[in-house]
């Protein structure tokens, strides 16, 4: 993609956004970062911004940032229907995501994970059997480095593993992934998509421009999904934890199991897994079939499903202290994935939920809730909805926390040995945190300190 000269406008100042900016400016772009907090609470990139010849505007974005630019990159958190940016479209300039500018900037393949649920696991579980396998790779999107700064001056020898999110598939125009995977769809980010319908238009995005000798991943238990294959113009492979297939990844007879032009191959058992729960199952059936599609061996696939012990801040087993286990889930960012968390558990819970309200359907986690959970704890700008919802499922033991530390120390003066204290907060965590990762260090750290 030839910059040079050319005037390129970020939006957000964030980790991916300075990141465009620091690559499209090395690539001779005359680059703009505008964000809408005050100068003061940017803390040092405005002077890393300087240092590297890149101009910063603060506060209030009106159309005058649009004189001269021949292309705007937002960054995730800023919609394609913000009103600057309709306004840049109706002008004619060309308005794209990371993703697909990241994809620009490179001729490697991209391996490419998306869904409601589970993309971070499989994403890192693909690229641990790449890694085995003894190829080249970089990691990036929602985990590890920005795309950008991950493909920049990488050649068509290393893949790019890339988790890929509804709102970083909004700006996409010509991006192609040569395998990717959509793993499940449940209803997230209604707040900014308006609907379902148009969530999933955003997950089908992935695969609209790939060609037929490119593949897709999908998953065949999930009826939304599966209906995508219709739409889809590249080579389909289902996985099923539920369904023996006549090709894709399953299970026989307990055992994970993929079938690619007409042979069968068994990986390993999923009492071998190194993670445990149904929703692992079908993380790694999906790794498996990218895997496979990238000329992985399933001995590659079986060593690496046998030694990988899970994500931070997924499930994530903390501490045990007088007979408590304290539990890390805070990416569940959605009711769907505190849901699956849940269903991990045996003994009683204790459970801290609450956060940046989505807005999402919360019937089916409160009928979770009132099955695993002995006592509620809610925290955050989604507390009163959450109580209410509760309410209304007949659960009675709900508490209020006025700050997160408060609903770490109440989670454990409330929990009582053999039971179980999970941060799982099936909502964002942006009225308290920079991500749902901070969150979850937070979480730990209030944890340890618990001891003192």
């Amino acid at each position: 993609m030839d910059l040079k000269d050319r005037n390129l406008l970020v939006m957000g100042a964030g980790i991916s956004g300075v990141a465009v900016a620091k690559v499209a400016k090395n690539l001779g772009a005359c680059v703009t970062v505008s964000d809408h907090k005050p100068l003061e609470n940017l803390g040092a990139i405005p002077d890393m911004l300087a240092k590297a010849g890149i101009m910063l505007t603060t506060g209030i974005q009106s159309e005058t940032l649009l004189q001269n630019i021949d292309m705007i990159i937002p960054s995730p958190g800023v919609s394609i229907y913000h009103p600057l940016l309709q306004l840049a479209i109706q002008q004619g300039i060309e308005v794209i995501s990371e993703v697909e500018f990241a994809f620009r900037l490179t001729a490697a393949p991209f391996i490419a994970i998306t869904g409601t649920n589970g993309k971070t696991t499989t994403t890192t579980l693909i690229s641990e059997m790449i890694k085995k396998a003894g190829r080249r790779l970089v990691v990036g999107g929602n985990i590890g480095i920005p795309l950008s700064e991950a493909v920049y001056n990488q050649t068509e020898d290393t893949f790019v593993v890339a988790e890929i999110s509804s709102f970083q598939l909004e700006g996409v125009r010509q991006f192609r992934p040569y395998a990717c995977a959509i793993l499940n769809l449940t209803p997230d980010h209604i707040d900014r998509h308006g609907t379902v319908a148009v969530y999933r238009e955003m997950k089908e995005r992935i695969f609209a421009k790939q060609r037929a000798d490119d593949y897709v991943i999908l998953n065949y238990d999930d009826e939304q999904v599966r209906e995508m294959a219709k739409h889809a113009p590249s080579h389909v492979i289902f996985f099923s934890s539920t369904q023996m297939l006549a090709e894709g990844a399953f299970l026989r007879d307990g055992y994970l199991t993929i079938s690619l032009g007409g042979r069968e191959q068994t990986i390993c058992a999923v009492r071998e897994m190194g993670i445990r729960g149904g929703h692992n199952v079908q993380n790694a059936l999906a790794a498996c079939a990218l895997a496979k599609v990238c000329d992985v061996s399933v001995e590659v696939m079986a060593e690496t499903l046998r030694s990988f012990k899970g994500v931070e801040h997924r499930l994530e087993f903390v501490n045990e202290q007088q007979g408590v286990k304290y539990y890390n889930d805070s990416k569940a960012t959605n009711p769907e994935s505190s849901i699956v968390a849940l269903q991990a558990f045996i003994e009683p819970v204790v459970l801290i939920a609450g956060g940046r309200d989505k807005g999402t359907d919360l019937g089916s986690f409160m009928k979770e809730i009132k099955k695993h959970v002995r006592k509620l704890i809610l925290v955050g700008e989604a507390a009163d909805r959450f109580e209410q919802a509760a309410k209304d499922h007949a659960i009675t033991e709900i508490h209020r926390a006025e700050s997160f530390k408060d609903a770490v120390s109440l989670a454990a003066n409330l929990a009582q040995p053999g039971e179980s204290v999970l941060l799982s907060p099936a909502c964002a965590s942006y009225d308290m945190f920079n991500n749902y990762e901070e969150r979850g260090r937070s979480f730990k750290q209030l944890v340890i300190e618990l001891r003192r």
